[in-house]
């Protein structure tokens, strides 16, 4: 079973969050994608325990969404397309 959250977070989350996952029993595989905040758990605990976990260490987190995959996309094509002027305002 895989379960894919939402989870804000910074660069020291990371370590905290993969050590509060690895403690329940069924838990296989933690995959962090910081950039997009998306952690990917695999394994067979039941998908509300894991949210309730991640939650009880103190990090904000929901289940992944369309909506989340859309606001990311839209996100990461903005970042490539973003463009500067040249011109000197002087």
């Amino acid at each position: 079973m895989i379960v894919e959250l939402k989870v804000e977070m910074v660069g020291i989350h990371e370590k905290r969050l993969r050590k509060c996952l690895s403690k329940l029993k069924g838990i296989e595989k933690v995959e962090v994608d910081a950039n997009s905040q998306k952690v990917v758990v695999t394994g067979y605990a039941h998908k509300n325990k894991i949210l309730k976990t991640v939650r009880k260490s103190g990090l904000k987190a929901d289940f992944w969404s369309a909506q989340n995959e859309l606001l990311n996309t839209y996100v990461s094509a903005s970042y490539v397309n973003l463009r500067f002027n040249n011109y000197s305002i002087f």
